[in-house]
């Protein structure tokens, strides 16, 4: 199911939370809208879903506006933060009540019940409460209950912020994988710029309620459109060296840290540094500014013992100071 906003605006008062959002997302794509707390990005599900009505602007799904048709007839199904279950109900129940709403056979609903339990491995949770879950197996019973409709399309709301760290790298993969298998079109609102990278085939940036950048994960990782995406998307995030005339960016993995001077490295201090096990962050000082470099597992330094560094200059982004937009090189003409 293909789906576009056109010049969506969507306000509450006189604050507008949505602003001219213009976006394309065709049939089967597991589309990302990413970033901070209060850019709209949830509004922007929710209007498409049918919850908040939209100030100006048109969606369409399939090339047909749906502005005025009702939530229950847009035929989408939600997943949001909170997993929403009915604790009175068996899991299986609770799988099976959309379709029971809809007045489903009761044979074919317990049948369908079964295949998506299976599909999610929790066949052998179905006779149990909520209550006698995990969060992570309240998730996939959260999934389960809107894959089992067989929607036009699926619509995530931060379903993973509620997991721990080890559960939301599990349930990522299972994400993923069962997108590619059911092949149906997703919208996934998060502000983890990891779940962005790892689920998304694209992803869209927005910023105080308009569209930054709207690309593949990688394309916005290596040619952000702007200093708010390159800061946003990498973590850590990217370094930025205010010159004159245009800001200097540069991701930690393209500063090489060296125990020794060399023709070209420039001289820093060490601040500190974090061993994460299979790296090693390095935060420097260079002149006036503030640096993070990732060096390898065994690298080793004492704080504020002195360093050299060198940087990739092929590797370089620059910005410019006022729009912040994006500059292919570092030319001024």
């Amino acid at each position: 199911m293909g789906i576009e906003f056109k010049n969506v605006n969507k306000e509450f008062g006189s604050t507008t939370v949505v602003d001219d959002l213009s976006l394309k997302i065709d049939d089967g794509e597991f589309i990302v809208l990413l970033g901070p707390s209060g850019c709209g990005k949830t509004t922007t599900l929710r209007m498409l879903a049918g919850l908040e009505s939209v100030t100006s602007g048109d969606i369409l799904i399939d090339g047909k506006r749906i502005n005025d048709v009702p939530t229950q007839h847009r035929d989408l199904a939600m997943v949001f933060q909170s997993y929403a279950l009915y604790p009175h109900m068996t899991i299986a129940e609770n799988i099976g009540y959309p379709l029971r709403v809809r007045k489903l056979d009761k044979a074919k609903r317990a049948e369908r019940v079964k295949r998506v339990a299976a599909m999610l491995e929790i066949a052998s949770l179905l006779d149990r409460k909520p209550r006698q879950l995990s969060g992570g197996e309240r998730q996939r019973v959260a999934l389960a209950r809107a894959i089992v409709r067989e929607p036009r399309a699926y619509l995530m709301d931060e379903p993973l912020s509620n997991l721990d760290a080890r559960l939301r790298v599990q349930m990522r993969g299972e994400l993923k994988h069962l997108q590619h298998e059911l092949g149906t079109t997703t919208i996934y609102v998060t502000h983890d710029q990891a779940e962005a990278m790892t689920l998304a085939s694209r992803v869209a940036v927005m910023k105080k309620g308009r569209l930054q950048q709207f690309d593949t994960p990688m394309n916005i990782y290596n040619y952000p459109a702007n200093r708010f995406v390159a800061e946003f998307v990498g973590s850590p995030s990217m370094n930025f060296i205010e010159e004159s005339p245009l800001i200097k960016g540069i991701r930690p993995e393209h500063i090489q840290v060296l125990s020794q001077p060399q023709d070209g490295a420039i001289a820093a201090t060490v601040y500190v540094i974090e061993q994460m096990g299979n790296e090693t962050f390095v935060f420097l000082t260079a002149g006036s500014n503030r640096l993070i470099a990732r060096a390898p597992a065994d690298f080793r330094a004492d704080e504020d013992s002195q360093v050299w560094i060198r940087m990739m200059k092929e590797k370089m982004h620059f910005f410019d100071p006022v729009s912040g937009e994006r500059r292919a090189t570092d030319k001024t003409d």
